[in-house]
Parts: C-alpha cells; structure tokens; sequence
C-alpha cells in the first residue's frame, strides 16, 4: 500500500474520529452552562419553559412593535428572519429590508401564530442540544452523582400468569417481550415524573439497571417503579361526551378542581366519568387533545390480551394495530360489539384514553385490529396494549446515592492522573528516542482521540474504571512502540539504511505487538461479557484502546517515518543517542 493510500485512509479515520466526537465537542464546549442546565430536564419541563418563555417574549414583542413598529429588528431576534422570509412568500410577497417589528407581526396572521413560532425556536434549539448530550460521551454516576438503582424482574410469574408458555421457545420470546415492556414501562414513568435524562438498560437476563444523574428522591423513585398501569377498554358515551363538552367551553375554569375531578358532577350520568384523550406532541410527550365520557363499567379487562403487534390494513394499507385475546377475552369482547355496533369503544391506561375507535361489526374469534391513525401513533397504542399482557412484578433490589462533590473530585483526579501519565510517557520517549518519540507523542495523542470518538459513537460511559482502563492502554499502546523502536535500531546496528531499517523493524515487530494485543483483547472481552459495572467499564475501554493502539503504532507511526524519508528525504533515524 502506498503513501498516499495510507495517507487517505488516516485522513477518513480522523475524519469519521471528528464525527463521531462532535457530539461530546459541542455539548461539553460549545453549549452554554444555561442551556445545558435545560437540556438535562425532562421532557415536560423544557415544553413547560419554552411555553412561558414564549408568551414573555411575545408580550415584550408585541408591546414593543406598538409603541415603534418602525424600530428595526433587534439582533436578538435574528432567527426570526428565516420564518419572516417564509411566511412571506406563501403569502405571494416579498419580504421587506431591512425588517421592522410591524414587518414582523404583519408576516402572521394571528398571535397564536406567532406565539407557536417563538416556543417553536426554544423548542428545537432546548432539544438540539438535549440530542447533543445523548449522542455525547457521558460521566457515570462516580464522576456525575446521581442515584443508581437496580430493579428485579419476576419473569417466573409472567410465565405462570401466561396460558400457552410451555415450551422453551415460548417462553424465552415471552420473558425477552416481557424485559423490554418492563424497560419501557420504567422510561415512560420515570420521564413523566421529571427527572434527567436517566440511563435504563438491561442487566443479566432478569435484571433491569438504572441510573439517574442528579438529585433524586429515593422514595419518590421507589413509588414510581413500583407503580403498575391499568389497561381497560370501555365504552364512551357520546350523549354525556357532548353535553360534558357544551358545560366545558362554557365554564373552562370551574369544570374540574385541583385534583382532576369535576366540581359538579350532575352534568354527566352516574354511570360516566370524564377522562382525558391524550396524543403524542411535538416534544414526544402526551398531550391531552380533549375529553370523553366513558361507562364506569369495564367491557373487557386488559389481562386478556395475549399479544399486539403493528401492523398495515389490507385494503388501505394505513398502519393498524392487530392484538390477540384469550378464550374468555374473545367470548366477552365478541358478544360486548355484537351488542354495540356503531358505538366508540375506548382503550383506558393509567386513566388516560389512547384511543377511541367505532366498533363497525360484531368482533369474533379473538383477534382484533384498530386502524384510523397514523404509524407512531399505532406503535405508542400497540406499546399501551402490551402494558397489559406483558404485567412484571418489579422489585428494588440495590439502591445508591452518589454525591456530586465526589465525583466532581473524581473528574479532577482522573483527569490529572490521565495528563501525567502521558507527560510522563511522552517526556521519556522524546528524552530516549529523540526524534523517533515524537512519532510516539502523535501516536499517543491519536489514541486517545480515536478512544473518545468510539465512546462518543456507542454513547458510552465514562466511569472510574474506564479511565483506569486509559491509563493502562496508553502504556501499552507506548509498549508496541517501543518495540518497534528497538527492532529498527537493531536493524541500524546491522549498517543497514534508513528505509530498509524502518521497514525490517516494522516487519519483525508486528507478529510480537500482534499477539501480545490479541491476547489482550481477548481478555477483555471475557471480562466485559461475563464482568458488570466498574469491570465490564474498565474492560470496555480496554479492548477499545487495544484496537486504537494497535493502528496508531503500526499505521500511523509507519507514515510518518516514510513521509519522512520520502518528503523530508532523510538519510539518518534519529532513535538513539548511541546510533548516529
């Protein structure tokens, strides 16, 4: 392979490195300490903020443009441009220069327009830099603080509460559907109550890991982990729906008291209560986009749905959401639309309608399909129906808190013991190896670039154990070179010249760094697998710095002493104070 193939394919490699990195750059160097504070929140905070936001700055805004509607555009509003711009031109007009505010508000065609723009910038701008931190390089809890809980699942009870989940096949699907319902059930509640951007993944076959960065109450955790949803379908009662609806838009603010409960009760039948139809918006929270009455009386319960599953209509071929029930779900739900044809039927979780669908034929034989939205929408129902049939008995098994002056403390140590290791590892190489060690210092600060890019790609975590990890591979990652080093001076002993002992060096050194880094690797891979938490950290980052260490030593060392020879055209190896 010649110079400039191998100079091609280390520019590639930097540049997918630079890719892979910009994440953590922008969010740990380019995002304000302000706005990073509100990308750590939940989802429900930062929609609650831009909202008022927004009303403040159209307030401000709109009051500004009356008192001087001549008055220039300020700089602080220069986003508003872009939209200005193109509202404009759907309305057939071009867009006056310079802007003024009356421009401004000439270009919407009511406040509620312009008001949905302004919380429309602080919502893409909030989430821009939420997307940033999840795709960067994280602190663990020992370097963040935090809270870390491990949660139990019941598998055994799921099996025995199943029908049909004798076989080792059937079960092994049931128990993995059942993981994955538990792990999105725990993030579904967890985000609602308003923490920071937990990290919950799956540990071992039956365990569920939690962390969440910040300040958490402990108890308020434990209710909401704890905590199981209700599925239910029921019936809606569109004579109560309307005359609920007609009270509503008349007395908005008196309907219902803090609670959620309605103040007087008399405007719907006993038999009914009001709840909430909920959808996902644009922040991919639930937002409630109106009100049925429903029949106290549950039609059919959710445990007797077996499975759900997304699907597409044969006719329309519009996303729909197929669900399975069991012999006595079939019976009940089968003579319940035989008795009901051309009524709503609403599916109740949590005590939130998802949705509401018209029942247009008797529903026989147990499979049931529910079409009329669009593919997300079918996918959070189809998440919803699985809530029932996938029920896991979850409990706390561990659970620690971590201060954040500790692991403040941590980074700074961490941080010092990874720069002296390698000032010290560089000093001593330019010292011995002379000009040689500078091919050792720029293969060592590659590896750590190519390191934190990988972390950065996987979205990993940094811990303790990790940075231990680092420290470890950048002595080995300066051991290959040593090797290298030692075999070209062996060659410049043998009077050999510069490009055949650089070659030979490289050549005899590789079998020997090779098999000393494979064994390495091998290892840690035993160890991330069968190791957990600081091990299965440590490990990680040493198998990846085995692999990044490894390229920067034969690779990228190797081009430079060639671009040396070829470019620079030299004669000598600076490597030894006793080789000249």
């Amino acid at each position: 392979m010649n110079k400039r193939t191998r100079f091609v394919i280390l520019l590639a490699v930097l540049a997918v490195c630079f890719l892979f990195l910009w994440p953590s750059i922008s969010w740990y160097y380019r995002t304000p300490k302000e706005m990073q504070a509100l990308a750590l929140n939940s989802l429900q905070n930062i929609k609650d903020y831009a909202t008022v936001r927004a009303s403040e700055d159209m307030r401000e805004f709109t009051a500004s443009a009356r008192t001087d509607g001549s008055a220039p555009l300020d700089a602080s509003y220069a986003w508003l441009e872009k939209v200005v711009k193109k509202n404009y031109k759907n309305m057939g007009m071009k867009a006056p220069a310079p802007l003024t505010k009356s421009d401004v508000l000439n270009a919407f065609y009511n406040e509620q327009e312009f008001l949905d723009a302004i919380q429309a910038h602080y919502r893409d701008t909030i989430l821009k830099a939420k997307k940033y931190y999840e795709n960067s390089v994280k602190l663990g809890l020992d370097l963040s603080g935090g809270m870390n809980i491990i949660v139990k699942a019941d598998l055994d009870a799921v099996i025995k509460n199943q029908e049909g989940a004798d076989t080792v096949e059937t079960a092994a699907t049931l128990k993995s559907g059942a993981m994955q319902q538990a792990i999105d059930s725990l993030t579904s509640r967890i985000d609602r109550f308003g923490l920071t951007s937990p990290v919950i993944r799956q540990q071992g076959e039956d365990r569920i890991y939690i962390e969440i960065p910040g300040a958490a109450q402990a108890d308020a955790i434990n209710t909401i982990i704890m905590g199981k949803g209700i599925l239910n379908f029921r019936l809606v009662d569109e004579n109560a729906t309307s005359a609920f609806n007609s009270y509503y838009a008349q007395n908005p603010a008196s309907t219902f008291n803090a609670d959620g409960e309605l103040l007087n009760p008399t405007i719907i039948p006993d038999d009914c209560e009001v709840l909430g139809l909920y959808q996902n918006d644009d922040y991919g929270l639930e937002e409630r986009i109106g009100y049925l009455a429903v029949k106290k009386e549950v039609a059919l319960d959710g445990q007797h749905i077996k499975s759900a599953e997304v699907g597409s209509s044969s006719l329309t071929n519009r996303p729909e959401v197929d669900f399975v029930l069991d012999g006595d779900g079939a019976a009940i739900f089968g003579e319940f639309t035989r008795a009901h044809i051309g009524e709503r039927l609403a599916i109740v979780n949590d005590n939130r309608i998802r949705s509401a669908a018209t029942i247009n034929d008797a529903i026989t034989g147990g499979r049931v399909a529910i079409t009329g939205f669009g593919l997300e929408e079918a996918q959070t129902l189809q998440k919803v129906l699985q809530t029932a049939w996938l029920s896991v008995p979850l409990t706390v098994e561990s659970q620690q808190v971590i201060g954040a002056s500790l692991g403040q403390q941590a980074i700074q140590q961490g941080i010092f013991a990874v720069v002296l290791g390698l000032g010290t590892i560089m000093l001593f190489m330019l010292i011995y190896y002379k000009g040689a060690g500078v091919n050792a210092c720029v293969a060592q600060i590659l590896n750590l670039y190519i390191m934190f890019s990988v972390l950065s790609a996987f979205n990993m975590t940094v811990t303790l154990s990790s940075i231990a990890g680092m420290i470890l591979t950048i002595g080995m990652a300066v051991d290959a070179n040593v090797i290298i080093f030692e075999r070209i001076k062996e060659e410049l002993y043998d009077n050999k010249r510069r490009s055949a002992a650089i070659a030979a060096g490289f050549q005899n050194a590789f079998l020997a760094i090779m098999d000393s880094n494979i064994t390495t690797f091998i290892a840690a891979i035993f160890l991330s697998q069968l190791g957990s938490g600081s091990i299965q950290g440590f490990a990680v980052s040493l198998a990846i710095g085995v692999v990044s260490s490894v390229f920067t030593a034969l690779f990228v060392s190797h081009l430079m002493f060639d671009f040396n020879t070829d470019v620079f055209k030299k004669d000598t190896v600076s490597i030894s104070w006793r080789v000249k």
